[in-house]
């Protein structure tokens, strides 16, 4: 005899992103590591409670190295929240999760441009050329921010553009999927192009960062220029390296 299950309220499944950030390790670990007390040593707390994505792809280890890799980050209170590109082989029982599907960015189409001669060639029928569609350009969401962001807080925002018409404490951080605009002190943390937008910008009436940073490469209060503190700047990124610029008035 089936018994009868009680009415009951369904259980709901929702879907919901959360910004993560991603480290890719490189080899060897220990010097890695080092790189990444540095870090943290001139920028406080900065891994204290963020969700981590360890990217491995492509790196040469085995499960043992990795298991390795994953308590010294334990030790350093980084929290992994699961594994990219990873083998199946090297990962094992007590680690976090494998990730798919992860992506930097919206993917982009572009025409094929190539079909139409093609059909030249291979004999077809010349049909009439086609008229040109015109497509408005996509809009870039935004964020603004029309009061100061105080220190302790974090406006992450991966969708697109931040412009915050106050200042950005000291202990406070902005992190954009596109650029960062500050009309007022920029004293905290801003880190721009988080979601893999190499073109992202970032600006401010006043620099006195604790940390700046456009597509993962960063830089310190003790890496930035003197002859840029307290100056209004732009700062992009220039295939490797961060490109400062004083604005005019």
């Amino acid at each position: 005899m089936t018994e009868a299950l009680p009415n009951s309220k369904a259980v709901r499944l929702r879907g919901r992103s959360f910004l993560a950030l991603v480290l890719s390790p490189e080899l060897p670990f220990r010097d890695w590591l080092a790189q990444l007390d540095d870090l943290a040593r001139r920028s406080t707390g900065f891994f204290l409670g963020r969700p981590i994505v360890l990217d491995v792809a492509g790196l040469p280890i085995t499960r043992e190295q990795l298991a390795d890799l994953l308590a010294e980050l334990t030790k350093r209170n980084v929290r992994v929240m699961g594994i990219e590109g990873a083998l199946p082989s090297i990962l094992g029982p007590g680690m976090p999760p494998e990730m798919r599907g992860g992506r930097n960015a919206a993917d982009i189409e572009m025409p094929d441009e190539t079909s139409a001669p093609a059909a030249a060639k291979s004999g077809a029928a010349p049909q009439a050329p086609a008229v040109p569609r015109m497509t408005a350009p996509p809009v870039t969401p935004a964020l603004v921010i029309d009061t100061p962001v105080r220190s302790g807080q974090s406006i992450i925002f991966p969708e697109g553009d931040v412009t915050v018409l106050g200042h950005v404490a000291s202990g406070a951080e902005v992190i954009a999927g596109g650029s960062i605009h500050v009309y007022g002190a920029l004293r905290g943390r801003a880190l721009a192009g988080s979601a893999g937008n190499a073109n992202a910008r970032i600006f401010c009436r006043k620099l006195e960062a604790e940390l700046i940073a456009i597509d993962g490469l960063y830089k310190t209060a003790e890496d930035l220029d003197p002859k840029m503190l307290g100056q209004p700047v732009h700062i992009w990124l220039d295939d490797t390296a961060l490109r400062t610029v004083v604005l005019s008035n």
